[in-house]
């Protein structure tokens, strides 16, 4: 069964990652349409901007709970930074690919990609690895063993 909790934060996490992909997909048009950029090299740029704005947003608000992070920002940082890192490559190439393969505009192949990028590296990702969380009561007790055995 789906916890109310589980949903909350998927949801949260979703507007986070809207946030970061409409500042992405914006510089993305801007740099390619306007600056004359090549596409893949307009993912790039776009998608390092979008990752700050989607790191700011998820550690103070999306995964951001009565729970203890489990990791230092710097670290979620660098996790997060290898995640986004992973998402730019599969983005581009993926939208290199349909565009190449299918002649399909960069604009809806950029689209169609996300949507795989987003919902089966992304988020699993920044749950379960860059975000983790653990409860006051876990970490008490972990504490509480580590004193006892200490003695």
């Amino acid at each position: 069964m789906i916890k109310t909790k589980s949903i909350k934060v998927f949801l949260k996490a979703q507007l986070s990652a809207f946030s970061g992909g409409v500042t992405d997909y914006g510089m993305m048009i801007l740099l390619t349409e306007k600056l004359g950029f090549h596409f893949t090299f307009s993912i790039l740029i776009s998608g390092t901007f979008g990752g700050i704005v989607n790191f700011c947003i998820n550690r103070y608000w999306a995964f951001k709970n009565e729970s203890i992070y489990t990791a230092t920002a710097r670290s979620q940082f660098l996790r997060f930074f290898g995640v986004v890192l992973g998402s730019i490559t599969l983005k581009s190439g993926g939208t290199y690919l349909l565009h190449q393969n299918f002649n399909l505009d960069y604009r809806i192949g950029r689209l169609l990609t996300d949507s795989f990028v987003s919902y089966g590296f992304n988020y699993p990702l920044m749950k379960l690895w860059v975000f983790k969380t653990e409860s006051k009561k876990q970490r008490k007790s972990i504490v509480n063993e580590i004193s006892a055995n200490a003695v």
